[in-house]
């Protein structure tokens, strides 16, 4: 079982999100957070789904050797929200949440969660993609959400598990976990075949 091979390895989450947190205490696992800054900008010609898996290996590959040692296993993730191939970031202000979401207004999006594993012997990266489709939204339910769950720390400029996923999300087709964040079924998944 996965919990029992975990326990040899220190387990770092390089992650300042606290939805990943959450959904990697759901997962049982025992990690410890310890992240670094990293320019988070990314070449021209990158596909949506390369992108996140470039922000995800960028991050892996913030630190160094030196802070590898044997049993060192470091999970970094990047997700992205795209709509007509232009991805959309994390809200600078309410102006720019406000276009965002109206942009997600009755119309199907992407959500891609880029993922890297890495220890001090290998790297793996992979993706999951997540199709979400919003129900129309007044401007009075969007300007309610945004004035009272200020969701500028999220790209799309929005949280599944917070009121909007309740009200406003008519389906989602994949991982209901990567639209929080982190792909949890497939962590598993590539988690067991790395150790």
């Amino acid at each position: 079982m996965l919990l029992e091979k975990l326990k040899r390895y220190d387990l770092i989450l390089a992650s300042s999100s606290p939805r990943r947190k959450q959904l990697l205490e759901e997962m049982g696992l025992g990690f410890r957070v310890d992240s670094k800054d990293v320019d988070e900008a990314v070449p021209t010609g990158l596909s949506p789904t390369q992108s996140a898996e470039y922000l995800s290996l960028l991050k892996a590959n913030a630190f160094p050797e030196s802070d590898f040692k044997q049993n060192t296993l470091i999970i970094t993730a990047d997700t992205i929200v795209t709509i007509d191939d232009e991805i959309l970031g994390k809200p600078v202000d309410k102006q720019d949440a406000v276009q965002i979401l109206k942009k997600l207004s009755g119309r199907s999006h992407q959500v891609i969660t880029g993922v890297t594993i890495k220890s001090m012997k290998k790297t793996v990266t992979f993706s999951v993609s997540t199709e979400v489709h919003f129900n129309s939204l007044l401007e009075n339910e969007i300007n309610y959400y945004i004035d009272n769950f200020k969701p500028y720390d999220k790209a799309g400029a929005y949280g599944i598990q917070e009121w909007i996923g309740h009200v406003a999300i008519e389906w989602i087709k994949g991982s209901y976990f990567n639209v929080m964040g982190l792909p949890t079924h497939r962590l598993y998944i590539e988690l067991l075949k790395f150790v």
